[in-house]
């Protein structure tokens, strides 16, 4: 079958010491601090093999992920940019929908034919955080096209516990393909939802709700929000494709922040502005610029107000306390989608048409182009890209 497979070189950073355990395994936990030149290959390989709890998924559609750019690039001296848990060679890809077309012996759950979605966070269920209620968090976790093989593939082998159906979608969409679209954006939109609902304990309808970045995660998060009840959606976004996308996701304001700079505004100011001085109720970092971000946020919180932090970057922010303290605000940090029905509540919401998350496709591309698609995504106008092997 053939595969996209993720190549680097094992090159620490000057200054970092990566452990014994990762040196041994090759598993680290800061990815950016070690792979050097990444290298995307297309390769035929053996179509997996399944085990009595799992279930082979003929893939249908698979989006391109921030994450899976940042894999990609490089910085100038040569490092991959994603700065979290990766172990090469792997193959990438992770939000992806298909058909099961073989299960294990143990399987009761599905069957073959089902449509499904599955997460990408392979929790183990036994460890202490995973006892606690925090999968995502999982000491023994593997991550779909990060540590083990992932969807950028024809088939790909998964334990059934991490898989959901979306037969339900069938009701909205008029065609099986229209399905496993809406399918590949339930991890993307289960993000959102997690940072939002599950990490930053949601927000009361007509709270004001501001979004950092207007990618396929802050488009998710326009769209959970409006679906939730909003008073008013405020986004900031540097891409024009990626703003008039905001809107149609439901976004009431969308500012440019770089035209702002050049107008001498900052976009704290924005916020202040629409919210007639109230400030955001809640806050979602879906940019990966915690250095530009961060201090608008701090200066447009309302009181007990929350900000919830999605974006990845190898980088640290200066934060001002002073803030958070005298206006009972909190921060959260989010990753992950998995525990807490996250996966079943999106695919609900999507089956309900309260939210359409197939109008952020604005490119598809099939499995043996998937080279030009990652090099159109470094070009960050599309909102999603997916890839339909």
């Amino acid at each position: 079958m053939l595969v996209a497979i993720l190549y680097a070189d094992w090159k620490p950073r000057k200054g970092y010491v990566p452990s014994k355990i990762e040196v041994e395994t090759k598993r680290v936990s800061i990815g950016s601090r070690i792979w050097n030149n990444p290298n995307l290959k297309i390769e035929e390989i053996d179509i997996p093999k399944i085990s009595s709890r799992e279930v082979l998924i003929k893939v249908k559609a698979c989006g391109i992920c921030g994450s899976d750019i940042h894999m990609y690039e490089k910085d100038n001296e040569g490092y991959m940019l994603y700065p979290g848990l990766t172990k090469l060679p792997v193959v990438i890809g992770h939000e992806l929908s298909g058909e099961v077309v073989k299960v294990g012996e143990k399987v009761k759950e599905l069957k073959e034919g089902d449509m499904v979605t599955a997460e990408e966070m392979w929790w183990c269920g036994y460890c202490t955080p995973c006892r606690k209620g925090y999968v995502n968090q999982c000491e023994n976790l593997e991550e779909m096209g990060f540590t083990v093989q992932g969807g950028f593939a024809e088939y790909i082998a998964i334990d059934a516990k991490y898989c959901w159906k979306i037969n339900d979608l069938l009701n909205i969409y008029n065609s099986e393909d229209k399905v496993y679209e809406a399918g590949s954006l339930v991890e993307p939109t289960s993000v959102a939802y997690n940072a939002i609902f599950v990490r930053a304990g949601g927000f009361n309808p007509g709270g004001y709700i501001v979004v950092y970045g207007a990618g396929p995660i802050g488009l998710a998060s326009i769209a959970l929000a409006k679906a939730s009840g909003a008073g008013k959606v405020i986004a900031f976004e540097t891409s024009e494709e990626r703003a008039k996308l905001a809107k149609e996701m439901g976004a009431d304001y969308v500012f440019n922040p770089v035209k702002l700079e050049k107008e001498n505004i900052h976009p704290y100011e924005k916020v202040l502005e629409v919210t007639n001085g109230m400030g955001a109720d809640l806050q979602i970092e879906a940019a990966g610029a915690p250095l530009k971000t961060l201090p608008e946020m701090q200066k447009c919180l309302a009181i007990g107000g929350k900000i919830t932090w999605i974006g990845r970057a190898d980088v640290e922010a200066p934060i001002f306390m002073e803030n958070f303290q005298v206006r009972a605000a909190q921060i959260y940090g989010s990753q992950g989608h998995s525990g807490y029905g996250t996966f079943m509540n999106v695919i609900r919401l999507m089956a309900s048409g309260k939210i359409d998350m197939t109008k952020i496709i604005t490119r598809r591309y099939k499995l043996s182009n998937v080279l030009e698609a990652m090099e159109q995504a470094k070009k960050r106008v599309d909102a999603k890209i997916t890839i339909k092997p």
